[in-house]
């Protein structure tokens, strides 16, 4: 009988060390740019608070210096925690702050099956070339009826931006190569999480726009965050100045306020899904789980979705 052939591996669109170092620059200087972070933190922070449980093991993955872990065991939400992440750095800060630490790569968990009875995720997945097989592996870890929530950037981010670089590469050169990392939709999530398994899967949004002085100021803090895009090689060129220059004009022209301060749009995906359990209701079919919607919000909590601003100097 012939083998059986292998699925297709994921394709490769992230440089993994290339992450793993930009990481690493951000776990520098965290204090200045880790304002979406902790506003992700915050809002994960409150979804824990909002489920009815107590959890004896959590792990914090992408968890930089293990704030949100430190809130949550001072809260009593969680008896043990374990941060992990790719950066030194960040590790060393987590240790000092007394908390058990563990270099993890997301696509790649070393953790055993069914460990953990909560993990967090926050603004980490999105840089994962195989975001099914990672959800597969962090449903693996969870104890049966262990609830998984996580929050990365999804296809609204940044739209500002991408339209002015797609048309002012298309204008000066005639071609266009990918610039932005590309993300996920919301409906895109939700089947996801059905896919790799979870119960229950929830995915709802929040939209944030934050107001620069100017387009290049967002650009510094995108380098700062560790969020420009990070290609393998082979699947960009290099942006010529020229097209840069005419990106940042288009961008004061188009999303420039009354008082000349620019519009950038986050679109934060959040995500909720249990881990199987006897007596549990059963994930439904694919495409369907909105369906389970109320009954997630009772299980996980669900802080809804808004619109809010920052400022940034």
């Amino acid at each position: 009988m012939p083998a059986s052939p292998q699925a297709p591996s994921p394709p490769q669109i992230f440089d993994r060390d290339k992450l793993r170092r930009r990481r690493q620059a951000f776990a520098r200087n965290y204090a200045d740019y880790d304002f979406l972070r902790a506003r992700v933190s915050s809002d994960l922070e409150t979804r824990v608070a909002d489920t009815p449980r107590i959890f004896e093991a959590l792990l914090e993955l992408g968890g930089a210096d293990g704030g949100l872990a430190r809130a949550l065991l001072a809260q009593n939400r969680a008896k043990s925690a374990v941060v992990s992440d790719t950066a030194d750095l960040f590790l060393s800060a987590a240790s000092a702050n007394g908390l058990e630490t563990i270099f993890a790569d997301e696509e790649a968990l070393p953790f055993g099956t069914e460990r953990f009875d909560l993990v967090i995720s926050p603004l980490t997945l999105h840089w994962v070339n195989d975001l099914p097989g990672t959800l597969v592996q962090i449903r693996r870890v969870l104890k049966p009826d262990g609830l998984f929530l996580g929050a990365l950037f999804g296809a609204g981010t940044l739209a500002e931006l991408r339209e002015v670089l797609s048309e002012a590469e298309t204008e000066l050169t005639g071609g266009l190569s990918p610039r932005l990392s590309p993300l996920p939709g919301l409906r895109d999530m939700a089947g996801l999480l059905q896919r790799a398994g979870f119960a229950l899967p929830v995915a709802d949004r929040d939209t944030v726009t934050v107001r620069y002085k100017t387009p290049e100021t967002l650009l510094h803090d995108l380098k700062g965050m560790g969020e420009r895009a990070a290609f393998v090689p082979g699947v960009t060129r290099p942006l010529p100045r020229r097209v840069l220059a005419r990106a940042m004009d288009l961008y004061k022209e188009r999303f420039s306020d009354p008082d000349g301060r620019v519009r950038a749009t986050f679109e934060i995906v959040h995500l909720s899904g249990w881990a199987p359990a006897p007596g549990q209701p059963q994930p439904l079919k694919p495409g369907s789980a909105k369906a389970s919607m109320a009954d997630a919000v009772k299980r996980a909590g669900n802080s809804g979705s808004e619109n809010a601003g920052e400022e940034k100097s």
